[in-house]
C-alpha cells in the first residue's frame, strides 16, 4: 500500500503563490502518473493537473498559465506551484497517485490540504 502525505497549504492573499508538496511511501511500487485535485466548497471534487512518469503533463483550463506541476522521480514526490492565486482557487486539494504493485493498479489518495485564497 502506498501512502501520501501533503505539505504546504494556507492562506493566501488573491494574486499571491503557494507550492504544495506531496511524498509518496510505501514499498514495492511504481508510480506512474501523480495529480492534484481540489474540491472547492459546495462543488464536486475535480482534476487540477496530472503528470506521468515520463514527465507529460495536463492542465485543467482553470489554471493553465498559473499553476505549474513537478515531479522528483527519484524521490517519488510531485510539487503544485500556484501562482496568482483566486478566491475561486480556494478548496481542499488532494494528491493522487496511479501505481502499481504485484502486476496490479491501484489508486491512492492523500489526507488533502486546505487552500484559502481571501483578502
Amino acid at each position: 500500500q502506498v501512502q501520501l502525505v501533503e505539505s504546504g497549504g494556507g492562506l493566501v492573499q488573491p494574486g499571491g503563490s503557494l507550492r504544495l508538496s506531496c511524498a509518496a511511501s510505501g514499498s514495492r511500487f511504481v508510480i506512474y502518473a501523480m495529480g492534484w485535485y481540489r474540491q472547492g466548497p459546495g462543488k464536486q471534487r475535480e482534476l487540477v493537473t496530472v503528470i506521468t512518469s515520463g514527465g507529460s503533463t495536463n492542465y485543467a483550463d482553470s489554471v493553465k498559465g498559473r499553476f505549474s506541476i513537478s515531479r522528483d522521480n527519484a524521490e517519488n514526490t510531485v510539487y503544485l506551484q500556484m501562482n496568482s492565486l483566486k478566491p475561486e482557487d480556494t478548496a481542499v486539494y488532494y494528491c493522487n497517485a496511479n501505481y502499481i504493485r504485484g502486476g496490479l493498479v491501484y489508486d491512492a489518495w492523500g489526507q488533502g490540504t486546505q487552500v484559502t485564497v481571501s483578502s
